[in-house]
């Protein structure tokens, strides 16, 4: 079987492209050809071959546009017996919705804006391509499936799109338990080290690029409303970085906020931190709840978090709304007692092994036969 993936640009911190990279692994093992459709990639992983395409642009819209159409083209010529697109385009037998509806994210962000940010939301172009393009992904009659990442993605998409109900298909993304796992623990010291964190401090870690959209700012201010010293680890990159240790120093806590970049492996620092917390304001299925689980972290996500509907409420962590502050605290709080802490990252632990790469790997290819052999029937 081949197939062939479409993503347009690799971050090394990226949640869909190590998805991308971490599905290719598993389905090589189960004896899938990989070709990966795609502007920039530094290397193929796990036997994935690289097909680039690359025109030039100027500005966002003309650079996805003009991608979708290279890709769009370039297809024909691959021989692939499935197409699946991580990005809005409609030339594939498959869309990845990983990146969720663009009108959710929309949604969320005006809730959190004042009026002028909303004015400038309502007409910018880059917006009404997006929305326009993801209509277009969504619509297009050679569409087959539409892989969502969480049953909160699913429901947006079939409450916006009620004509692709019967094509949504959850399947959540997979974690590798053997590499993130609680022995990751075992360097904890030298992080803190590294970083003059105390030994006796309760660290909650924050991971992940994008800090508006990931809530960086509201679980700034819920471990600011703990005693010291409770601190709070960040780990991602962001060009408003600045903003947010003004912020920190704000709330009085720049003493015990620790800020170390993009990290291209962050199990050092799940390793160094006692839970974790994701309070974003919308992100459709986010790999880092599965990759700190797997080390054996309490998780605290918000309700607008997809895979936080893999947690199960006091047990393995909190689920709260992104804006409750308040709410966020108590949460904290209730992991300050190292018992308690100790059993929901255990069983956190457990609840996640279900969905290991290898296993997602074979519901993968379950998946692709099932639509291969309907798309056979079809024809």
């Amino acid at each position: 079987m081949r197939v062939a993936l479409i993503r347009q640009r690799y971050r090394p911190d990226g949640g869909a492209e190590r998805f991308v990279a971490r599905a290719a692994e598993a389905l090589a093992t189960q004896g899938v050809e990989i070709v990966l459709v795609t502007r920039d990639w530094p290397k193929a992983a796990g036997g994935m071959g690289i097909e680039r395409c690359n025109p030039p642009y100027l500005g966002s819209i003309w650079r996805d546009l003009g991608f979708a159409l290279c890709a769009c083209r370039r297809l024909r010529a691959l021989g692939a017996d499935l197409v699946q697109s991580h990005e809005r385009m409609g030339c594939a037998d498959i869309f990845r919705a990983g990146d969720g509806l663009h009108r959710s994210w929309l949604a969320q962000r005006r809730k959190t804006t004042n009026l002028l940010g909303r004015i400038r939301l309502r007409f910018n172009p880059y917006h009404s391509y997006a929305l326009a393009a993801e209509a277009k992904a969504l619509t297009h009659p050679g569409l087959r499936a539409v892989i969502c990442g969480s049953r909160m993605v699913r429901d947006e998409i079939a409450a916006a799109f009620p004509q692709t109900t019967d094509k949504l298909v959850i399947l959540y993304n997979g974690v590798d338990c053997q590499s993130f796992h609680p022995g990751v623990r075992d360097g904890c010291e030298a992080v803190r080290e590294r970083y003059a964190i105390p030994r006796d401090a309760t660290i909650f870690v924050f991971v992940g690029s994008g800090f508006y959209r990931k809530g960086l700012a509201q679980a700034m201010r819920a471990v600011a409303l703990l005693s010291p010293p409770t601190g709070l680890l960040v780990v991602g990159q962001d060009r408003h970085e600045a903003r947010y240790r003004r912020l920190g120093q704000d709330l009085g806590i720049n003493d015990r906020l620790w800020f170390v970049g993009r990290q291209t492996d962050p199990r050092p620092f799940y390793g160094a931190a006692d839970a974790f917390i994701l309070p974003a304001l919308y992100d459709p299925s986010p790999n880092v709840v599965l990759e700190a689980m797997a080390c054996g972290l309490p998780v605290i996500a918000s309700r607008s978090a997809g895979t936080s509907e893999l947690l199960t409420e006091g047990e393995t962590g909190f689920i709260r709304d992104a804006l409750d502050t308040g709410g966020l605290m108590k949460a904290c709080a209730a992991l300050l007692d190292p018992a308690r802490r100790s059993a929901m990252g255990e069983a956190a632990r457990r609840a996640i092994e279900p969905y290991d790469l290898r296993l997602m790997g074979e519901r993968f290819v379950a998946f692709y036969e099932g639509l291969l052999r309907a798309k056979a029937g079809h024809g």
